[in-house]
């Protein structure tokens, strides 16, 4: 049954920290190609005009592959387990990233971006196996946001030293300026480093994250078994070891041995130990508050993924003088032209202050709002930040003074982070909390990452069309931005119809609280339900009667059963 300490239920931690760890190098190496791309496009002999094209359609294609991939994926971590296919995802990533660094000419580097994103549907199965170690409501606003901090933290070190190490030749003739191979591939540094993260992220997961899916954890982990092997001499063993190993009893994933089941076979009702596995239907999946939360998280994927897509191309633009302005080209407050000028050093500094400034909101502030104001309340507020920040954007361009065009652009792009860091984790949220039953929760964010895929397809490439169509002899750089802001107003509206659910396990959890309410004091005097892993929760098979509340770490599919054997 699903035991609370006396200070209330705790996040298993560990495995939390283990799941970040794996996640960390995606964002890390996605973020990282931001202050080199424009300059990369511009390598494989791309007019300076049609640059935001090609680097919006570089990012389209990678969100076509995933959005047509996520659902296979998401149905895979279904069958076959979360594990084995984030394990996948990540070695697939890895390679990837390193052959785009290799990238020679425009073809290559769009057909390298499509395979990687058609090779990774991690996003869906991550948020699944959250959802899976943390179903307690008053837990979720801190555990859904780990991911996104992940995202923030790589953030902060990928533009960094994307901008560092992109063109080593160029930038550090004294090191690499005799090795030819960094003159052949002016891009390929920053990408093996990514790639060594990766490796370091795959070890990580192998070794030690332990499988969510309730099908599949009774199955032997032979990396969870290494992982165990290795780690053996560096563990204490407190006096209550092996008292601890001699008992039958089984805990959850967060601290159970790397192949025993997740309960004794004999603890489990036959009903209970049949869980059904058959795949979810449409109709299950997709209610009326499902489809609305979807529609959100996909605009909002959109415009923000956009944003960020266009700005290094925004920041790397040239630059207009004062002077170089003439009633031809500039007649404010619409027709005007011209960019920061800057280089990928300059734009990898940017982006680091941007991450460091949204991981502070995300570790300190977010759970603080969430607790606060509400998660809808809050994801409501930031869909209104998001096209104001937009329209403003292209104006800082005419601020003449260098410090306060500085100090304005990244008060905007700050706004926006602040609203992205609430948007993304409290949408993610309530996606969860709209779905019937964890048993669709990997398909259902699978479906999440297919239509935020194509948001972010459809995003980068018109915006970087309408880009190239402002600057081509129009001088209206304002035209993505307020095609962004629009989208961003509309995205806005469906906010205003979710309703925020119970959750998928919360049937199943009054079930249990009342249950516990019944056994009274027989429950606390029961030797079979310790708290171990910072008060992760546990479960016990002393009594088969207890089973049903034993499942409670979220599998609403299984309370018929549970009940029947009750």
């Amino acid at each position: 049954m699903v035991t609370k300490n006396k200070d209330g239920p705790k996040l298993p931690k560990q495995q939390l920290a283990i799941l970040a760890i794996a996640r960390f190098a995606e964002p890390l190496a996605a973020t990282s190609i931001y202050p080199y791309l424009p300059e990369m496009i511009k390598s494989f002999g791309v007019p300076k005009n049609e640059v935001a094209k090609w680097a919006g359609f570089t990012g389209s294609i990678f969100s076509v592959a995933q959005s047509m991939a996520a659902v296979p994926w998401g149905r895979a971590s279904d069958r076959f387990g979360r594990k084995p296919i984030i394990l996948l995802g990540i070695t697939s990533t890895m390679i990837c990233f390193i052959l785009w660094g290799l990238s020679t000419s425009l073809t290559m580097a769009i057909t390298v971006r499509f395979i990687m994103g058609a090779g990774n549907g991690n996003v869906g199965i991550l948020r699944t196996m959250v959802a899976e170690m943390v179903p307690e409501k008053e837990l979720q606003p801190k555990a859904f946001s780990l991911m996104p901090l992940v995202w923030s933290i790589g953030s902060v070190f990928g533009p960094a030293f994307g901008g560092f190490f992109a063109q080593p030749a160029k930038q550090y003739p004294s090191l690499f300026g005799n090795i030819d191979f960094f003159k052949k591939y002016p891009f390929a540094l920053p990408n093996i480093v990514a790639g060594i993260i990766f490796f370091i992220s795959l070890m990580t997961g192998l070794l030690f994250l332990r499988e969510t899916l309730e099908s599949r954890r009774g199955h032997r982990d032979w990396g969870l078994a290494l992982g165990e092997k290795l780690t053996r001499p560096f563990k204490r063993r407190g006096p209550h070891y092996h008292h601890h190993h001699r008992n039958n009893r089984r805990h959850s994933f967060v601290d159970d041995g790397a192949s025993a089941p997740l309960l004794a076979p004999s603890s489990l009702p036959t009903s209970i130990a049949s869980v059904e596995t058959d795949p979810p239907t449409l109709r299950e999946i997709f209610t009326p508050q499902t489809i609305i939360n979807l529609t959100s998280y996909t605009f909002l994927a959109l415009h923000s993924v956009t944003f960020d897509q266009v700005l290094p191309v925004f920041l790397n633009y040239p630059r207009l003088s004062p002077h170089d302005r003439t009633p031809s080209n500039t007649h404010l407050p619409f027709k005007f032209s011209g960019g920061f000028g800057l280089g990928s050093d300059k734009i990898g500094t940017i982006y680091t202050v941007y991450g460091i400034a949204c991981g502070v909101v995300q570790f300190f502030l977010f759970p603080w709002f969430c607790a606060r104001f509400g998660v809808l309340r809050c994801f409501r507020a930031a869909t209104l930040l998001f096209p104001i920040v937009y329209l403003l954007t292209p104006y800082t361009a005419l601020i003449e003074d260098t410090h306060t065009r500085y100090a304005v652009f990244l008060t905007l792009i700050l706004i926006k982070g602040v609203a992205v860091i609430i948007g993304f984790p409290c949408t993610t949220i309530l996606l969860t909390n709209s779905a019937s039953s964890l048993r669709i929760l990997g398909t259902l964010n699978g479906f999440a990452t297919t239509f935020s895929g194509l948001g972010r397809a459809i995003g980068p490439a018109m915006a970087g069309a309408i880009f190239t169509w402002g600057v081509t002899g129009r001088d209206y750089i304002i035209a993505p931005w307020w095609f962004l802001s629009l989208v961003a107003a509309i995205g806005a509206i469906p906010s205003w119809w979710i309703v925020e659910g119970e959750g998928p396990t919360r049937s199943l959890q009054t079930d249990s609280e009342e249950s516990s309410e019944e056994e009274g004091e027989e429950e606390e005097e029961e030797e079979g339900v310790e708290v171990l892993d910072e008060g992760s929760t546990l479960v016990s098979n002393s009594q088969g009667s207890r089973a049903d509340s034993t499942m409670d770490g979220g599998y609403g599919t299984i309370k018929k059963d549970a009940q029947e054997a009750r």
